[in-house]
């Protein structure tokens, strides 16, 4: 600008008031210095902080071949991204890492309009001070002015919240290796060559720490979290220990004085809509995950819907493509779910699960639509189909014997084991399906194949949850005129009364259940439900009525030359038989039974037969017969991986030791019977066992002598411990 104005050749027809005004050029304002506010009541990822400390750390990575340039936090919506993003920020600033400043960006990535790279650019520009008149027009050429710009200064930390893609970040990565980028994302953005900080939900003791520290900011002398611990954590598991659902429970619970925390957990737990009471007029956890499901395309938001359907906590990729009803299972959009956050590995590998909140909210998603829930609806009839056939192939297996045709599917017995093993939450929950009558018919029949896995397996409140689900069914099979489908669900019911201790509650299932099998005219059914019926009288003490019922059960199955259904009456009559006196009796019993079982080559069985031989020969006084016994049924126990059965025949042969006077042996015995029964998930029986070998080793009562010793009391010899087996029909014999 000139310091005059010339006036040469102007017209002037009157006075002339000259006016200056003096400008002194200044830098334009910068905002290096932009981090939002730290999230109140911040608690509970101080590994991940850690983590994000050491990646900003200039002096971390000395050795190192190169810096970690770009941090990407990722994480489901909801989950604490930039509260943990800004808390890390705010660290290295004050650990005086980035004295060029601080720059921070908002994306908007999940948005109807989302921030583009271009108008990110112009923003952070503008921040280093530049006025807008002079940021170039092109995008490359606010790229090149950006890194110059940076290269002036010292380090700074570029804090990039909620992108949506690396299309987004990588025009605002600085050229120097000096300055750093954290970035949030609901994706895991690997295409940056990020260092990936993945972050899952608060552990219960930090959610219910956030409840407590949030409340009492609001009011410190709000204590309601404090005073009821027990019913705060179950809020907390409500809230699927998601840092925003968790803030807008205290945000409901601050706006209410008086509301208890157990109301608020009553609300939830009653509540058909869960997410819809997660928002406190500003939050909403559904609205948070909209914005993630609006961005998908529609092949994954299908699959995302139909996997919030999935029975069980996890789902196998074979479940998988059953929803989707494809032959193979939809790798390509579950790995695109899992990158998302919306889909969390489940167990092992080829395992999936939904966040608790994110399967409420795609279980909503089809509620709210009648298209919808009808394609959910078909997609569960392919699950419980599938999953019908797969146990049925798994059954065959665990009850194959010699001469039988060779299952489907699986190769051996434990490979059926070990698939019946992961999927058995899952088989479960679809089992209750059949509470609907669209799928009760499959249901059932899918609880009748389970009965031999759960017995196996001592699963037995799941057995019973199935067993009383088919029960339900059946009783439209009932009015439906299907009486033999009505008494196999009471005599599966009855199974899982009866080995879950029910016994009183058996006998009047298998009682229905008889009668129903009589009135038909099936004799087979009807004598296998009597050799039930008699385990369960036996169980209650009704001896007598249990060698009655056994009998008819033998008979019976003589008559219809069941011969491995006699071999299974003669191995129960040989416990009641015992459990009356009649030891002799009991003793060619459990002979005829283990030679049946033999015949028709279910071994398994063989080992139980041999076990109950071994009770009623050591009945009888010949203790080293049942000694000889009882190894050859541990044999067969090993055999099949029966730890349960390993851990009764061995306290049985710990008795024989005893009484034979091998008081090592029976120690070893009662020590190997804890750990079978440990590995079988038996606390109580093997705590039993221990405390046996625990007698065998206490010291003995000093001799009589003629002088009076001082009171004491008595030292715990084998003899002070009750050391007969269990009453039969129940654990610890071998079973029929």
């Amino acid at each position: 600008m000139s310091d005059h104005i010339d006036f040469r050749g102007g017209e002037f027809t009157g006075p002339v008031i000259g006016k200056a005004e003096y400008r002194q050029p200044a830098p334009a304002p910068t905002a290096l210095d932009a981090l939002p506010a730290k999230a109140a009541g911040f608690t509970g990822r101080d590994t991940e902080l850690a983590r994000l400390r050491e990646a900003l750390d200039p002096g971390a990575g000395s050795g190192e071949p190169q810096a970690v340039l770009v941090t990407a936090v990722s994480g489901l919506g909801g989950i604490g991204k930039t509260a943990l993003a800004v808390q890390a920020a705010y660290a290295a600033r004050g650990e005086g890492w980035f004295p060029g400043g601080v720059l921070f960006v908002d994306l908007h990535g999940y948005d109807d309009s989302p921030v583009t790279a271009d108008q990110a650019l112009q923003s952070l520009l503008r921040a280093l001070g530049v006025e807008p008149e002079h940021i170039p027009a092109a995008a490359d050429e606010r790229a090149v002015l950006y890194r110059s710009l940076l290269a002036e200064r010292g380090a700074v930390l570029i804090l990039a919240d909620n992108a949506s893609s690396p299309d987004q970040v990588r025009p605002l990565l600085p050229g120097g290796a000096r300055h750093r980028v954290l970035v949030t994302s609901r994706d895991r953005l690997p295409q940056l060559g990020a260092r990936l900080v993945p972050l899952d939900q608060l552990a219960p003791e930090a959610s219910y720490g956030l409840l407590d520290l949030t409340l009492r900011i609001a009011n410190p002398a709000d204590s309601r979290v404090r005073d009821d611990a027990e019913t705060s954590g179950r809020l907390a598991a409500l809230c699927g220990h998601l840092p925003l659902a968790l803030q807008i429970a205290v945000a409901l619970l601050a706006e209410d004085q008086d509301k208890p925390v157990s109301e608020l957990v009553d609300e939830l737990t009653e509540s058909r809509d869960r997410l819809g009471h997660l928002d406190d007029g500003e939050r909403s956890v559904r609205a948070a995950f909209d914005l993630s499901y609006r961005r998908l395309p529609p092949a994954q938001a299908r699959l995302l819907r139909l996997l919030a359907l999935a029975p069980g906590p996890e789902v196998s990729d074979e479940v998988a493509a059953a929803l989707a009803g494809s032959q193979a299972p939809p790798t390509a959009d579950l790995r695109a779910l899992a990158r998302a956050h919306l889909v969390e590995r489940g167990s092992g590998r080829g395992r999936r699960r939904l966040h608790d909140l994110v399967r409420a909210f795609g279980a909503g998603v089809v509620s709210g639509d009648a298209g919808l829930r009808e394609e959910g609806e078909a997609a569960r009839e392919r699950v419980l189909e599938c999953y019908r056939r797969w146990v049925s192939a798994a059954d065959d297996r665990l009850r194959w014997r010699p001469g039988m045709a060779e299952p489907e599917r699986f190769a051996d017995r434990e490979q059926a084991l070990v698939w019946l093993d992961g999927e058995r939450p899952g088989l479960v929950a679809a089992v209750l399906w059949g509470r609907e009558r669209r799928f009760a018919h499959t249901a059932v029949r899918l609880a009748e194949r389970l009965t031999e896995y759960l017995n196996w397996g001592r699963h037995f409140d799941d057995w019973i949850a199935v067993a009383q689900v088919a029960q339900v069914a059946q009783e439209l099979a009932h009015h439906a005129g299907n009486r033999p489908g009505e008494a196999v669900a009471w005599d599966n019911l009855g199974l899982a009364l009866r080995y879950a201790g029910r016994a009183g509650e058996a006998i009047g299932a298998h009682t229905r259940a008889r009668d129903v099998y009589r009135a038909e005219g099936d004799r087979h059914h009807e004598g296998l439900v009597w050799n039930h019926l008699g385990c369960a009288l036996l169980q209650v003490g009704d001896a007598g009525a249990a060698v009655d019922a056994h009998t008819r059960a033998r008979d019976l199955l003589r008559a219809e030359g069941e011969r491995h259904g006699e071999g299974r009456a003669w191995n129960s009559l040989g416990l009641a038989l015992r459990e009356v006196g009649r030891v002799a009796e009991a003793i060619d019993a459990h002979t005829r039974a283990r030679d049946l079982y033999e015949v028709t080559g279910d071994h398994h069985r063989v080992g139980r037969a041999w076990h109950n031989l071994g009770l009623a020969l050591r009945e009888a006084e010949r203790t080293e017969e049942a000694i000889e016994a009882y190894g050859k049924g541990l044999e067969v126990y090993r055999e099949f991986g029966d730890v349960y059965g390993e851990g009764q025949v061995l306290m049985a042969l710990a008795h024989a030791h005893e009484v034979a006077h091998h008081p090592e042996e029976a120690r070893t015995a009662y020590l190997r019977a804890a750990d079978a029964y440990t590995r079988a998930n038996a606390p109580t029986e093997a705590g039993q066992a221990r405390a046996h070998a625990v007698a065998l080793t206490a010291p003995k009562p000093p001799a009589p002598t003629d002088r009076p010793t001082q009171v004491s009391p008595p030292a715990r010899t084998p003899e002070s411990v009750p050391l007969s087996p269990p009453p039969p029909g129940v654990p610890g014999s071998g079973g029929p």
